[in-house]
């Protein structure tokens, strides 16, 4: 199986908190080669790229690692907003998670950290979920032909096919330095945005010297040396995991919450516009900007907004949708040409809530969200 053809299998295949999500723009292929231990043939970008294309991922197991410095102002007001420990698990600290993939149809993790664990697993048409911390678990049937582990993060591979979806002068792809990574021996591919309106310096992509799978995926913020965001295997083994790994053993005692057959993992984002729609993208690449219109209760919309994935026996997606209204008290105001609002700041991506009821997000600057306010 191809790794960058299976799109389901890549949506599975990673972390990427929402500022991440909106990479994409292109590149303009360097020739760089690899230097630096461990000692490798030297490869070009192009060469790399192709690589990693035509790459085959048909089993693998191992421990994966995210870190998130995102340099986000302290979030303690926003407890329960938004689910309080899920919301600051997707963009804070160091998470640890075991992966295992067996093909688009048998798919496993489990995440790990102080709270307990987290498991979905995916067996056929079965999807199923359990958490520690509340010995609950659910089920569900997955639609026919239905391939997308959608709700489950694991490894750097998703991140590198939004990164690489499309290339255009708008970046330079260069090789960085050979390293090592899980004890094996990576090329590193560097991104590097053109556009000075992007907070991102860098997207590195480290690939496995003879499996060319992505086995780490770094973004660095601008002027910062170390990333910002990291998601690399610590422990990787490309043999095909048993079948008993995909079987769904829950401990004594659990209860599980038979879900609707079918049940989506999330909704589809609309792409509806003020004369009926909600949601949009202003420009391409890296300074891409999604303007979302809150509804007259301060929160977006339902139907409008992804749904994320839900503690096993907790609320249902998308009840703990955040209170923007709560959300705004707690942020800086800012004003302009534009309009007024508060304002969102991180290492790698600015939030701009307007007063006229509009989110403005991206991986830019504030003064890139303010153009499209305007505009």
């Amino acid at each position: 199986m191809s790794v960058l053809k299976n799109h389901a299998v890549l949506r599975w295949l990673v972390p990427v908190t929402a500022g991440v999500a909106v990479i994409g723009g292109g590149a303009a292929v360097g020739t760089f080669a690899a230097t630096a231990d461990p000692a490798l043939p030297p490869r070009t970008a192009a060469q790399l790229l192709e690589d990693l294309r035509t790459s085959r991922l048909d089993g693998l197991s191992g421990t994966v690692v995210q870190r998130a410095d995102l340099g986000l102002p302290p979030l303690a007001n926003l407890a329960g907003m938004a689910g309080g420990d899920q919301l600051t698990s997707l963009i804070s600290g160091t998470h640890t998670l075991r992966v295992w993939y067996a093909g688009p149809d048998r798919q496993r993790l489990a995440l790990v950290d102080t709270l307990g664990e987290r498991d979905v697993l995916r067996n056929g048409r079965d999807l199923w979920t359990w958490s520690s911390r509340t010995n609950a678990g659910s089920h569900r049937t997955l639609p026919a032909g239905d391939a997308d582990l959608s709700s489950a993060p694991a490894t750097p591979a998703d991140a590198a096919d939004r990164a690489l979806a499309a290339i255009d002068p708008s970046t330079a792809v260069t090789v960085g330095r050979s390293a090592t990574v899980a004890g094996r021996s990576v090329y590193e591919l560097v991104l590097t945005p053109r556009d000075k309106d992007s907070l991102v310096h860098q997207v590195r992509i480290a690939l496995d010297a003879k499996e060319h799978v992505p086995l780490r995926f770094e973004v660095l913020a601008d002027g910062a040396d170390e990333p910002a965001f990291e998601v690399a295997f610590t422990q990787v083994d490309f043999r095909t995991p048993d079948a008993d790994q995909f079987r769904f053993n829950p401990p004594p005692g659990v209860t599980v919450t038979e879900e609707k057959a079918g049940a989506p993992g999330r909704h589809a984002p609309t792409d509806r516009r003020p004369d009926g729609s909600d949601l949009r993208t202003v420009g391409t690449g890296w300074t891409t900007v999604l303007v979302a219109r809150l509804d007259q209760a301060g929160k977006v919309g339902a139907a409008d907004a992804p749904a994320s994935p839900r503690e096993p026996g907790g609320p249902a997606a998308g009840a703990g949708a955040p209170d923007v209204a709560g959300l705004l008290g707690a942020l800086p105001k800012v004003s302009g040409d534009w309009g007024s609002g508060r304002l969102l700041t991180s290492k790698l991506f600015s939030v701009l809530l307007t007063d006229d009821g509009r989110v403005l997000a991206g991986l830019v600057t504030p003064e890139r969200l303010y153009q499209v306010a305007k505009g």
